[in-house]
């Protein structure tokens, strides 16, 4: 039986905080406006949510890819081993 890859983590965890960064800043300046006064409002709940629902989706979203890859490859590495010990 195979041990889960641990490095899957790091690119999924990568890819995640880039995609909530890039959500969250384009969420806070889609969210700014000017009240008459001439203060400036943004939306902090809907920046944080969006970044963490970002955060959520494409780190899974990477996380499934990758272990599927991982699991493809190692499989197809079998299959090669086979081949290799069949053909001998």
């Amino acid at each position: 039986m195979r041990r889960p890859n641990p490095w899957i983590v790091l690119p999924a965890a990568l890819f995640g905080a880039l995609a909530a960064w890039l959500a969250g800043t384009i969420t806070a300046v889609s969210c700014r406006y000017q009240e008459a006064g001439g203060t400036v409002v943004t939306c902090p709940l809907a920046t944080s949510v969006v970044a963490v629902l970002a955060f959520l989706m494409v780190g899974i979203g990477v996380a499934v890819v990758l272990v599927l890859v991982y699991r493809s490859l190692a499989e197809w590495r079998d299959h090669q081993a086979g081949a290799d010990r069949s053909d001998a």
